[in-house]
């Protein structure tokens, strides 16, 4: 015969909540209860003793799961649906696609906007030039000109620039990379017309010493885009024109073909963990719309995450990457990652791990990335979700004030296209697609760099191997 306090339990935990499996829950708050209130001991030990049954239930085997790769059973699955929960129907989206406006100016240089709601505009003047026209005598040249950008002219001091800037509350940056070097000035539309002054002048007339540059070889008008968002297009053509229209028209210095050869690099540090990463080629870069548009939904299939991670709680739970923080103590953080320029570009996967645990993360990331080049690894669910995610990526990318990025760079090298066009092409992709693009990827040379605690890194020879014999 059942004693009172074990009957108590027992109601206590099959009341208390109303979910599947939820024994666990229900005895944990029960311990908090007779805690609390000084309840008899037994009712404790029965509480506690319940409680532990409950875990052992769901435990996924310890140490030998991780022996063997078994994936924990501690967690529901992410779709799991809560009884009496309901997802709301999406709401009519009354918010008008911005506009893009292309100028071109009779010395090649092009001018671009597009319209955004709102008080604010942002305006930039980007060049395609960058670290791949380099040669061993002009090395570091793109790093000088961002450091130097937004000082004296030939018209200002760095003073008056600076003055000039925060007189209407704006905000002005540069930067540089592989292909692009951009100049952005970002402030109310009202004051338009003085950004657009003084970022052509920071842009066309620093204060460099005559004898310190031999030629502008690579600002030269078929390389600049001058792009803003939130202005009026053609108020920003008739301002910007007599500041554009005499650039130089020559075309500057030949691009140097890309060739990929992979490798690797190795840097030991004082830490305890380790820092990896696997990466491979992605051929054809912005030019081959079809891979681009696949790698994409590659990178949100693989997804990732981890301890801590800023956005909305569940965010990328259903992608592969992800469940792997939770299932292993030892990762700190894994996620896919691409890199892309106009003709060439990287994709892999990142991970910071404890030392000891790099054999096996390796193992788990050749895994990933190999199902996804095996045809049936990938149902149509899954390619479905990482569509949408792609397309959720592309439209908040174009949402920034910032006159950006995607829509100048590709201005500038020659390859824009409608936003309507890229999530055309991403709705396109087929399964047979991500097994092709993603074999196409791994068969490439491994690109293998690891930082930190290097001792327990596999030789190059024996982390290739994990991917040529798919």
């Amino acid at each position: 015969m059942k004693s009172p306090l074990e009957t108590i339990t027992e109601q206590f935990c099959q009341t208390k909540l109303q979910f599947a499996d939820a024994t666990e829950s229900a005895s944990m708050c029960l311990i908090f209860f007779v805690s609390q209130h000084g309840a008899d001991t037994q009712l404790l030990n029965i509480a506690v003793r319940s409680a532990s049954t409950s875990v052992a239930q769901r435990s996924s085997g310890g140490f030998l799961g991780w022996l063997t790769g078994a994936r924990s059973n501690a967690l529901p699955p992410p779709d799991f649906a809560l009884p009496g929960v309901t997802i709301p129907p999406p709401l009519a989206d009354h918010v008008e696609p911005g506009k893009t406006k292309i100028t071109t100016l009779s010395n090649g240089v092009k001018i671009a906007s597009e319209t955004s709601p709102g008080s604010a505009c942002s305006v930039g003047v980007y060049v395609h030039c960058g670290s791949v026209y380099e040669t061993p005598e002009t090395l570091g040249a793109t790093q000088l000109l961002k450091k130097l950008a937004f000082t004296t002219t030939r018209n200002r001091s760095q003073l008056r620039v600076v003055r000039e800037i925060g007189a209407i509350g704006g905000s002005a940056k540069a930067s540089a990379n592989r292909e692009l070097m951009s100049y952005s000035y970002g402030a109310l539309k009202t004051y338009m017309p003085e950004m657009v002054e003084v970022l052509v002048d920071c842009v066309r007339n620093p204060a460099l010493l005559d004898w310190e540059v031999k030629e502008e070889l690579n600002y030269t008008s078929p390389r600049i885009v001058l792009a803003a968002s939130g202005v009026d297009h053609d108020e920003l053509v008739s301002i910007a024109e007599p500041l554009l229209s005499d650039i130089p028209t020559a075309t500057g210095t030949g691009k140097p073909k890309s060739v990929y050869v992979g490798g690797e690099y190795r840097r030991a540090a004082d830490s305890s963990n380790t820092d990896l990463a696997l990466a491979f080629e992605l051929p054809g870069g912005w030019l081959k719309e079809k891979e681009f548009a696949t790698a994409s939904v590659l990178q949100a299939l693989l997804g990732g995450g981890g301890v801590f991670t800023w956005g909305r709680p569940g965010k990328g739970l259903h992608s592969r990457l992800n469940p792997l923080v939770n299932e292993f103590d030892q990762i700190k953080s894994i996620s896919a990652f691409k890199n892309v320029h106009s003709n060439t570009g990287i994709f892999g996967i990142h991970t910071s791990t404890e030392a000891a645990f790099v054999p096996k993360v390796i193992d788990l990331a050749a895994r990933e990335l190999t199902s996804l080049a095996t045809p049936g690894q990938v149902d149509q669910t899954q390619l479905d979700r990482a569509k949408a995610f792609a397309k959720s990526a592309i439209l908040k990318n174009l949402e920034s004030k910032k006159p950006g990025s995607p829509l100048s760079l590709d201005i500038t090298v020659g390859c824009w296209k409608p936003v309507e066009q890229l999530l055309k092409a991403v709705d396109a992709i087929t399964l047979a697609d991500v097994s092709t693009v993603a074999e196409k990827i791994i068969s490439s040379p491994l690109t293998m760099a690891s930082h930190g605690n290097v001792l327990n890194v596999p030789a190059y020879e024996t982390v290739r191997g994990k991917f040529s014999s798919k």
